[in-house]
């Protein structure tokens, strides 16, 4: 029998949040022989096979007729590339997507299904982060705008070949979906929103340091400019406000360290002013609404992020 849906979920030493997934899946209200489970290893590690292997060996146990398929990358490729892998290997008509950090509710199939049972071609479904935190809440007006959202996402498998599915030159998680979105946009293919079909992405525990290295996605807004750029001015809102912020307190300092290098008093206090009161201002943005616990943290990001930024993108 051929299944409704193929689900891709691609994974990268994560084997614990890989097994919540799993779970996760494992519980839709669907019934089991209407779906698979395919999940691709970008690392080909043999702590994600023994999961993907305790996971079937559970399914196996409890007599539901579920399908789980584990493919390994030859090499590390990104998410766009496994998730190539994953939708070319798919048997279903309907190919879904979610990632391996994500829990998708137990209904995330069964209230998507009446959607290309009218003929829809892609469906993206909502994200929600849990945390209630300020920028939790900011990410999730973020993701309820956005046309398509790859970490919960269905295409039929027809679609997906005729637009060539994921551009695997996004190796990192950034802007490959709105790549896949202006491919189908320039194919004619219309994106229908299914709110009721939710993922939840828990907030992942990280140091305090761990958001600097996202900087470096800024060079993905520029390949995907080059490849849509119509779109990518009509559909990306860029946060100018940022980036503003970013380059005026970098330059701030400088004016202050070229003061003190030509002896002029005026100079440095005008750059380092800047500086302060864009640094204040950024320190504020960075504290989390749970209090003060985090404000070193706070202030560490605030004084280091403008420089990363603007030497990313640069």
């Amino acid at each position: 029998m051929i299944p409704q849906f193929s689900i891709i979920i691609p994974t990268g030493r994560q084997p614990a949040l890989l097994l919540r997934c799993l779970d996760a899946l494992g519980r839709q209200t669907l019934p089991r022989n209407q779906f698979e489970l395919i999940v691709v290893d970008d690392a080909n590690t043999p702590e994600t096979a023994a999961a993907v292997d305790l996971f079937a060996r559970q399914i196996a146990r409890s007599g539901g007729p579920l399908e789980v398929r584990y493919l390994a990358q030859p090499a590390e490729r990104g998410f766009a590339a496994a998730r190539n892998r994953g939708w070319q290997a798919a048997r279903g008509k309907v190919v879904a997507f979610t990632d391996d950090d994500c829990i998708p509710k137990a209904n995330w199939l069964l209230t998507v299904l009446p959607s290309f049972e009218r003929g829809a071609q892609v469906v993206t479904g909502q994200m929600h982060l849990t945390d209630g935190t300020l920028a939790s809440q900011k990410k999730n007006l973020h993701w309820k705008s956005n046309e398509l959202i790859s970490a919960n996402c269905f295409c039929r498998k027809t679609a997906l070949e005729r637009v060539g599915g994921f551009g695997e030159a996004f190796d990192l998680a950034w802007r490959e979906d709105q790549d896949l979105q202006f491919k189908f946009t320039g194919a004619g293919i219309p994106i229908t929103k299914c709110p009721e079909a939710v993922v939840v992405h828990p907030t992942p525990d990280q140091s305090w340091y761990g958001p600097l290295p996202n900087g470096r996605r800024s060079r993905y807004d520029a390949l995907l400019y080059k490849r849509h750029p119509d779109l990518f001015r009509q559909r990306i809102e860029a946060d100018q406000t940022h980036v503003l912020e970013y380059y005026a307190s970098v330059l701030g300092v400088v004016l202050g360290v070229s003061g003190i290098l030509a002896s002029n008093t005026t100079l440095v206090i005008l750059g380092f002013g800047i500086w302060i009161l864009l640094s204040v201002s950024l320190i504020r943005q960075q504290i989390p609404n749970r209090g003060n616990t985090r404000l070193l943290q706070a202030v560490l990001m605030a004084l280091v992020t403008p420089f990363l930024a603007v030497y990313w993108r640069l």
